[in-house]
C-alpha cells in the first residue's frame, strides 16, 4: 500500500470526538467573546471541518491577534530546528478554547493586592512573596507485631 502524507495524516485519534462528546456542536462555543490580546488553547472539533487548524497546532496555546466573523487569528510559538518562530494562524472559533493558563497568575495577583492593602490600612509595610514549598514531615510506622523480625539472604553454597 502506497503511504499518503496528507494533511491530516495521523490524526485518527487525535481529532476523533470524545466519548458520549458525538454530535452538534454547542451554542456555548458559539456565543464565547474573544478579544485580541486573549490566550486560547487550539483544540481541533472534527465536527467541524472548515476553518481547522493543521495538526502540529492542535493542544497549542497561542494569544489571539485578530477577531473575524466567524474566527480569529493566533500567534502560536513553533519550534523549527534551533530557533522559534512565532507563527500566525487563522482559526475558526469551533476549534479554539479560552485558556486557563493565566488564571493562577490573575488570582495570585488578585490576592497580592488585597494583603498589601489591608497592610497599607494597618500602617504596616508588606509585600508578599512566594515561599518554595519545604520537604514533607517526618512520621514514624508503628506495628502490631512486638518482634521486628530482619530477613537477610542464604550464604552461597558451592554445589559442585
Amino acid at each position: 500500500m502506497p503511504h499518503h502524507r496528507g494533511y491530516r495524516m495521523g490524526t485518527r485519534h487525535m481529532f476523533s470526538r470524545g466519548f458520549r462528546k458525538h454530535g452538534n456542536i454547542g451554542l456555548k462555543t458559539y456565543l464565547q467573546q474573544y478579544k485580541i490580546g486573549d490566550f486560547v488553547d487550539i483544540k481541533v472539533n472534527a465536527a467541524q471541518h472548515k476553518g481547522m487548524a493543521h495538526k502540529f497546532y492542535h493542544g497549542r496555546t497561542g494569544r489571539v491577534f485578530n477577531v473575524d466573523k466567524r474566527g480569529v487569528g493566533v500567534i502560536v510559538n513553533k519550534l523549527v530546528r534551533n530557533r522559534i518562530l512565532r507563527k500566525k494562524i487563522s482559526v475558526r472559533i469551533e476549534h479554539i478554547k479560552p485558556s486557563k493558563c493565566r488564571d493562577e497568575f490573575v488570582n495570585r495577583v488578585k490576592e497580592n493586592a488585597r494583603i498589601t492593602s489591608a497592610a497599607k490600612a494597618r500602617g504596616e509595610k508588606a509585600h508578599p512573596k512566594r515561599q518554595p514549598a519545604g520537604p514533607r514531615e517526618g512520621f514514624t510506622v508503628k506495628t502490631d507485631i512486638a518482634e521486628v523480625e530482619d530477613i537477610a539472604p542464604l550464604a552461597y553454597e558451592n554445589l559442585f
